[in-house]
Parts: structure tokens; sequence; C-alpha cells
């Protein structure tokens, strides 16, 4: 494909010991159907051989479509997108997990979506769980786009971070070294300052962890019911909720913290 047929997305994937699926999740982004202008991988100072890695992979295709960023120290997730963010050049920025994939329509669709609304700053939509030996790849059944509310959006992400599209020039950002629930507060920051998001209704990419696995960052549930507060408390700071309101957050955010607790345990329990 030449230059000139490529589509105006940067894509940020944000690397950390990922050797094991790395190529899988970058082989999904070279198969779309509109291929992105870039992909900026950033390695999160992993420490293995994932810098090798990334290095011959970038050789595999054509000069200056994979871009690396080497960070020396660990960050986090939210600090690596970031970082690769800053590395983009196009209208749109789109991000990937490395050990996540997405359809090959992806980028078509949503593409199509956001140049169609150009008042629309952020975009997300569905997925689909995989196991590790499929690739994403099922009929796409297209619906409708439902708008994100403020309030629906406060009291649950209505998209996953794979999913995510952003207009470049967006001032928000992911809250630096936040390592859990980070995502869910850059979507909060855009609403509550008025951006316009809403959620493709089709599914668009492959997600193979599980939700509530004993290894990984899901099963880490204290450590994300503290994120999740400290996320409504940064909304009461900035005035976008009131006290009323972030003491109604703070017993529900404690309710969803011991379902989370009954999930995971049940799961624990499953897995025996």
């Amino acid at each position: 494909m030449h230059r000139n047929e490529f589509t105006s997305v940067s894509v940020v994937i944000p690397c950390f010991r990922c050797t094991g699926t790395i190529e899988r999740a970058v082989a999904s982004v070279a198969a779309q159907t509109r291929r992105p202008a870039e992909v900026i991988l950033v390695d999160d100072a992993s420490g293995d051989d994932t810098q090798k890695l990334l290095q011959k992979l970038s050789q595999h295709f054509e000069p200056g479509w994979i871009k690396l960023v080497f960070l020396e120290q660990n960050v986090g997730a939210a600090s690596a997108r970031n970082a690769g963010w800053d590395q983009a050049t196009q209208t749109y920025v789109a991000f990937l997990d490395a050990d996540d994939a997405w359809h090959p329509k992806k980028i078509e669709i949503q593409t199509a979506y956001m140049e169609a609304n150009p008042d629309v700053v952020l975009s997300g939509h569905g997925y689909r769980r995989l196991d590790h030996d499929r690739l994403p790849d099922w009929p796409v059944t297209q619906g409708g786009v439902a708008p994100i509310r403020k309030w629906p959006l406060i009291l649950s992400n209505k998209f996953v971070t794979p999913s995510a599209m952003l207009r470049r020039d967006v001032v928000h950002r992911f809250v630096e070294k936040q390592r859990y629930m980070e995502d869910h507060m850059l979507w909060m920051k855009i609403v509550c300052a008025g951006g316009c998001a809403v959620k493709l209704d089709a599914e668009l990419a492959a997600i193979y962890k599980e939700s509530f696995g004993v290894a990984g960052l899901s099963s880490q549930v204290w450590l994300m019911e503290r994120s999740d507060l400290g996320n409504y408390r940064r909304l009461y700071q900035k005035k976008d909720i009131n006290a009323i309101q972030f003491s109604f957050l703070v017993i529900y955010s404690a309710l969803k913290y011991v379902r989370r607790l009954l999930i995971y345990w049940c799961h624990l329990r499953w897995k025996k």
C-alpha cells in the first residue's frame, strides 16, 4: 500500500514484557482494510527481550510505518499511552493493548464515522473475548450509534481502551502513572468538559485476557476500587460533581467493590 493510501490514524500500543502477544497485535493493525498511517510502539522499560523484538518487528514493514519509543523507567500503560500520543502526527489516535487485537474492519468503520461526524471527539465500540488461538475475523453487523452521556458514563465505563479512537488534538490526557481505571478517567474528563463521545454498535476488537484472571491487573480488586474512588474524587475537585453526588458515588463504588470481590471469589472457585 502506498503512503498516500494510508488513513489519517496514529495507533498507540503500550508494550510491557509482551513478546508473546505483540506480533499478533501488530499483525491485526497491518491487516486493516484501511491501514493507519503510523503505529507507535512504546516499550515501558520492559527489561526483557521486548525492545529487541520491537526493533525486529519494525523492520518487517515499510520504513517509518512503525515508530519506536523506549521509556527509561516503568511508568504504566497510562503514561506509556501519553508518550505515544505525544509522538502522534495524524488526525486521529487509536489505542490497542499489546495482548489484544482488532477486527480487520475496525479502522475502516470507526474512522469513516469520525470523519462524517467531526463534532465527535471520542468514539468506542464493542468487542469479543476470544481464546488465544483464534483471530478476530467474524461478520460485522453494524448497528446504531449511542451517545455517551455524563452520568451513565460516570456510573459505568462504556467501552474498553482497545476500542477507543480520539481526535489527536483533544486537550485531555490519561492521568500520569495511574495504573488502574485510567481509561475511565480519561473518558469522564472528556465528556464532563463537554466533548462529544459515542459508542458504535459493532464488535471490532478482540480481548484475550480474562476479566478476573488470577494473573493480571484485573485480579487486583482493591487497587481497582481505590482508583475508582480516586477518579470520583478528581471529578469532585474539578467541580464536575457536587458534594452530595460525590457521597453517592462513594457508596456506589463500595457496592461495586463488593460485587467485584464476589465475582473474583466465584472465578477462583470455578478455576479450582
